[in-house]
């Protein structure tokens, strides 16, 4: 029988979103990582771009947890596997510490982590220590381990807000508003780690910063209890599944990745930009991405459009998500007006937007099964074909995402959790039994275009 097992750990909150919270929560894996520790980042909330310069900071995967998307068995699984090899536990929280449903605190307050407040402690003094208290004594059963100081300009303005706190609450250092330091953004969040060649000199100049203004001993531990282990079922033994990822697809949880192997699937990743064939592969996962920032060169790339093409006239699985399915249509519109032609298996147009179209949780029940996951997209699309099922927000509010099919095609703008449901998961990859005709709805598309 499984034991519980014990970790320090903290998870890294703020009253807001564009406090800095990724900045100090990667500033803090570096700099325990480069004491010789090892660091395990977990991120709240369905979120693509903070764990890539997470996994950069640490050296280890990092996954998400949710109490909805991702489910409380399975948060309690990845923390107490974690809790088995690492030194420090990070959880970097989602918007304000007690926004949504469920929120951070939540998770926090269910797993007993305690909280580190980050405040951004720009043009303020004094009121620091209001906002320290309100984020501590709101939810007295909270566990609440102390603040830290984000955007601090002098040694003089740090003093000002470390002498604001009250009632006990601890501070835990500041972190300088160095322009070196920040993370570079854009509409989607944080700029991919991949894109930023100077992204260790930020994260060292980071660690070394807040290193020098704060306690580097390990918080106390936490006690994680045992999870109720479930084996994969080997649904996809020997499938094949091609997976798009490069500078326009990048958008995958970790852990549907991993449940794809542990059913059995071989992944061969490939790049639609790059790429002039599809890898040997019986089905094909486009995810989202930033193709709006690509699509010129997507469209250039006319072996790859007709290499897709193929594999839908064939009659084999392809589930595209967000990005992946701006790809699929006729054509997608950047933000400066300019337009590129693209795969033209989904009848259809996107334009991008420059304010935020949908921001939500999504359950989907499809045919197949009940799945979970999120939308956040900058985009329209408009498209004859009728939706198949539309998602529903825990949180309500704009979000109703659509679910188009046309064969073994699945296009949404959902990003989907694997995990949450396996089986559904399954049923969308499995290619069809042998000699079984599913649709001849991809015929003639492959000579759409010259």
């Amino acid at each position: 029988m499984n034991q519980p097992r014990h970790c320090p750990a903290v998870l890294i909150a703020a009253p807001a979103s564009g406090q800095g919270k990724t900045t100090v929560t990667a500033a803090l894996a570096r700099l325990h990582r480069n004491l010789g520790r090892k660091v395990r980042v977990f991120k709240c909330g369905p979120d693509f771009l903070d764990p890539m310069i997470h996994e950069r900071a640490s050296g280890a995967p990092v996954y998400q947890l949710d109490m909805w998307m991702v489910g409380e068995q399975e948060s309690r699984r990845l923390l107490w596997e974690a809790a088995g090899e690492a030194d420090l536990i990070l959880i970097e929280g989602v918007m304000g510490l007690f926004d949504g449903t469920p929120s951070s605190a939540d998770l926090a307050r269910h797993f007993g982590v305690p909280v580190l407040g980050v405040i951004d402690g720009t043009a303020m003094a004094q009121t620091f220590g209001a906002l320290a208290l309100g984020l501590a004594r709101y939810q007295p059963d909270l566990p609440f381990a102390g603040v830290l100081a984000n955007r601090v300009g002098t040694l003089r303005h740090a003093q000002l807000l470390e002498g604001s706190l009250t009632e006990g609450l601890r501070w835990y250092g500041a972190l300088s508003r160095e322009t070196g330091i920040e993370l570079p953004s854009r509409h989607l969040g944080l700029v991919q780690a991949s894109e930023l060649n100077d992204l260790d000199v930020r994260l060292d100049a980071a660690a070394q910063a807040l290193g020098s203004s704060c306690e580097v001993a390990l918080p106390p531990p936490v006690t994680f209890a045992a999870p109720e282990v479930i084996e994969a079922e080997p649904l996809l033994a020997g499938v094949r599944i091609a997976v798009a990822r490069d500078e326009a697809f990048a958008f995958t949880y970790g852990a549907s990745l991993d449940l794809l192997r542990a059913m059995g699937a071989e992944l061969k990743f490939f790049s639609p930009i790059h790429d002039r064939q599809l890898p040997e592969a019986d089905s094909l996962y486009l995810p989202g991405g930033y193709p709006e920032l690509h699509h010129q060169a997507l469209s250039a790339n006319t072996a790859m459009l007709d290499a897709i093409r193929a594999h839908h006239a064939a009659g084999k699985p392809l589930l595209a998500e967000c990005g992946g399915m701006l790809y699929l249509l006729d054509s997608l519109t950047d933000v400066e007006g300019t337009r590129a032609e693209l795969v033209g298996l989904l009848q259809g147009d996107a334009v991008m937007q420059k304010k935020l179209a949908a921001l939500a949780l999504q359950s989907v029940e499809l045919p197949e099964g009940t799945l979970r996951g999120h939308t956040y997209h900058h985009s329209l699309t408009s498209t004859e074909w009728e939706p198949i099922a539309r998602g529903l927000s825990p949180n309500g509010g704009r979000g109703a995402e659509a679910v188009y099919r046309q064969g073994r095609l699945t296009a949404s703008y959902v990003h989907f959790y694997f995990p949450s449901n396996p089986g559904a998961v399954a049923a969308l990859f499995a290619p069809a039994p042998t000699g079984e005709c599913i649709s001849n709805v991809g015929a003639g598309l492959l000579a759409k275009r010259p």
